[in-house]
């Protein structure tokens, strides 16, 4: 069972490092093995562990003189696959392999074919149906749905899982019937898909560098960016973006004056051909509420020439769809399309981490709706960060200069959402059993995850923790600040306060202070597995939506609604004075429109947004948001009385995103009332960002104001009477911020 496990890991985070370059359709692929190099098929690769051997076979061949075979030598059970990139994305509902294989006492696993389509789009080894034992030559086959307009590439081969032998022969791949060879076989996709050269990696290796070297590079950055989005023939897929930098990095390097560098960056721009005449470019509106950030080309020090062909860029840009980059319909958040994340590359190398940096710079520079709110200047991170991506000595300090530019866009919904696996092992697999947050700007224990975890009493609720490891918990947040991107501080430090008491060891020495006495104390952490820290938070889920507290004042929480508790909710209010809503939690099912409704007899505004403008990139407009309505939905309910009473939303910072546009929405309502502490400040559909070496992220895409042009990002919703839970509240298990809105409910 461990080995089958190992097999489906390694297929999927296997990163294969072929040096295939784009392939001819009609190119032999070598499917039947009779063209070899030192007893190995040519085109083919292989990855696996254990000790196996891959050989070419003229004694067992099902045609032809050669076939294939995989042979476990040793002792110990693992796994070895060949491997074949396919030289195309293909048009199609499906793609089909099938092979002739032998086997002899294949035991402790299977034999098998496999294909699979990256990035983690499909997956088939025969897992459930491998062939064991020994057996004759016999067809097999694996087939997969195509999604083409996902696809980065398409593998295929065989594999031996456990101890034996197999041979393999006659390999056959068509898609929806056709051999790749097909006349009538298409091609998905655009010149850009079609280029390959540095699928495998640039091999550029930058030189130390200098002040003016830095200088240049942030120049071509701007340029590379500005070009990328401006472009009418970058527009349309002509070229791949990524690798026309690549192409030029070489060049660029070697330039020894700002004239040389001037001269070759307008003969770099004028090689992708010439521009229309664009008699649909307008001017910025003045009423934008957002302007392109274009002064960095008459304000940097760069000839007049190419300030000229940047100027006639910005007059004749692209005005139709575009290959990188559109808007979701019906929503408006930037959809960053065909950005490779090119996960093969597990550390990207110097060519790769400086376009990482470039793409993520110039995604927030035209289509991050607040940029103009981050604490630093945008402007000065493109150079900034430069000698800290191409320093970048291993995959952890890539990963970690990642998260920090991603920091600085002051953004909640920005993390390193994937691809961060170096960054979790240094953070650790370890967890306290307790649920700790900033109370009155202390780190106080407020649950406990598991209470039958051993060695756990001695830390009670309420307690307050002074010190980890002998350093201070302020001292331990500043360190970290930077590895915890954020809008405001409330959410910064409910993020950290999640990981302070983790670790890579077992045990962590801490200070504490309970019931005024100081105290030291050695915890215990737990696998996260074995915590299970996501049962805690399932079984929050399992409390009533609605509840009484008097008589007259309902509660109803979010937590756990459903479109069904909005219903019976109705059904209810006739017989209250008075609600709170809980938004503290993320809402189960989005409520913001339908729950505000039940409260209304007109249209009422609540939010507008603001929008890219994809024709004049770093333009953002605003948009009339949704109006709440009152409830027209169809559905059995009892006869009522109108809800004549107040309504108490509780917030804090654990409300982000839908949780702070719905309480937006119920601060319309007539008599409410918005109680507790900053929210997290983060609004705004969002938008996904792939970079090299398998990492994702994530922006705020869509800009979120009230109606008379506030804004909400970093701000949060503000509450109208501000209530901050206290270390005394926490210990006597009082929830203090209801306890108001009971009060104020009941006056």
């Amino acid at each position: 069972m461990k080995i089958l496990s190992s097999v489906v890991v390694l297929f999927s985070l296997y990163l294969i490092g072929c040096s295939q370059a784009l392939i001819s359709q009609n190119q032999d692929l070598n499917l039947d093995f009779e063209v070899h190099e030192k007893g190995f098929p040519e085109k083919w690769d292989y990855f696996g562990n254990g000790s196996y051997k891959i050989y070419v076979d003229s004694v067992e061949a099902r045609s032809g003189r050669y076939s294939v075979v995989i042979e476990n030598t040793g002792d110990s059970a693992s796994f070895k696959a060949l491997s074949l990139v396919l030289p195309d994305n293909y048009k199609g509902k499906s793609i089909h392999l099938s092979g002739y294989i032998k086997t002899e006492n294949v035991r402790e696993g299977y034999a098998g074919l496999w294909i699979r389509i990256d990035p983690k789009i499909g997956f088939d080894n025969m897992g459930d149906r491998g062939i064991t034992g020994t057996t004759d030559w016999k067809e097999y086959e694996v087939t997969l749905p195509l999604y083409p307009e996902k696809t980065e590439k398409i593998l295929i081969g065989g594999l031996l899982v456990g101890k034996g032998k197999m041979w393999l022969d006659d390999l056959k791949v068509t898609v929806d019937g056709k051999s790749l060879e097909h006349p009538n076989l298409e091609l998905w996709g655009s010149n850009a898909d079609r280029d390959r050269e540095f699928s495998n990696g640039s091999n550029i290796i930058l030189p130390k560098l200098n002040n003016q070297d830095i200088n240049n590079l942030d120049l071509l950055g701007r340029v590379w960016g500005f070009v990328k989005y401006y472009h009418p023939n970058i527009a349309k897929g002509e070229y791949n973006w990524d690798f026309e930098l690549l192409r030029f990095l070489p060049d660029y390097l070697k330039v020894k004056n700002n004239t040389e560098r001037d001269e070759l960056l307008e003969k770099w721009i004028k090689k992708f051909g010439s521009l229309p005449i664009c008699s649909t470019c307008k001017e910025t509106d003045n009423e934008a509420v957002v302007k392109p950030d274009l002064l960095w080309i008459n304000r940097l020090s760069i000839s007049r020439k190419l300030k000229n062909v940047l100027n006639d860029l910005y007059n004749n840009r692209n005005q139709g769809e575009h290959y990188y980059i559109s808007l979701h319909a019906g929503i408006g958040n930037p959809d960053f399309r065909n950005e490779k994340q090119y996960s093969d590359m597990l550390y990207p190398d110097d060519g790769f981490r400086l376009l990482s940096l470039f793409r993520y710079w110039n995604m927030i520079q035209y289509f991050f709706p607040y940029k103009h709110l981050a604490n630093k200047d945008w402007n000065t991170v493109l150079k900034e960060y430069i000698p800290v991506f191409l320093n970048a000595k291993d995959k952890l300090e890539y990963e970690l200069a990642t998260l920090r530019v991603i920091g600085e866009i002051n953004d909640t919904h920005a993390n390193l959402w994937g691809g961060g696996d170096k960054l979790q092992h240094l953070r650790g697999r370890y967890y306290a059993p307790l649920k700790t947050d900033f109370i009155e700007n202390q780190l106080v224990v407020t649950d406990y995850y598991k209470s039958d975890f051993p060695g756990m009493t001695k830390l009670k609720i309420g307690d307050v923790i002074t010190h980890i490891k002998g350093k201070t918990i302020e001292s331990l947040v500043d360190s970290l600040r930077p590895y915890y991107p954020h809008s405001n501080e409330a959410a910064m430090r409910r993020d950290i306060a999640r990981d302070l008491l983790r670790s890579s060891e077992s045990t962590m020495p801490i200070n504490y202070r309970s019931s005024n006495q100081h105290k030291q104390t050695k915890i215990m952490l737990y696998d996260h597995k074995d915590l299970n820290i996501q049962a805690w938070y399932q079984e929050r889920k399992k409390k009533p939506t609605f509840k009484f507290l008097t008589d007259s004042i309902g509660y109803f929480t979010l937590e756990n609604v459903e479109f069904s508790d909005v219903y019976e909710l109705k059904n209810m209010l006739g017989d209250l004075k008075g609600l709170v809503i809980d938004i503290r939690n993320y809402p189960n099912n989005f409520v913001a429109l339908k729950l505000p409704s039940l409260f209304v007899s007109n249209k009422k505004e609540f939010v507008k947004f603001s929008v890219a403008n994809i024709k004049k990139p770093g333009e953002f407009n605003f948009r009339r948001g949704p109006m709440i309505e009152s409830d027209k939905y169809t559905y059995p309910i009892k006869k009522r009385k109108p809800f004549g009473g107040k309504v108490v939303i509780l917030v804090n910072e654990i409300s982000q995103s839908q949780s702070e546009y719905t309480a937006m929405a119920l601060r319309a309502l007539p008599n409410s009332l918005i109680v507790g502490n900053t929210t997290a400040g983060a609004d705004g559909d969002v938008s996904y960002i792939n970079l090299p070496g398998g990492i994702s992220t994530t922006i705020s895409g869509l800009g979120i104001y009230y109606p008379d042009g506030r804004e909400t990002q970093r701000v949060g919703i503000v509450p109208d009477i501000i209530v901050n839970p206290t270390i005394r509240g926490v210990k006597s298990g009082k929830d203090e911020v209801l306890d108001k809105a009971v009060e104020i409910l009941r006056h």
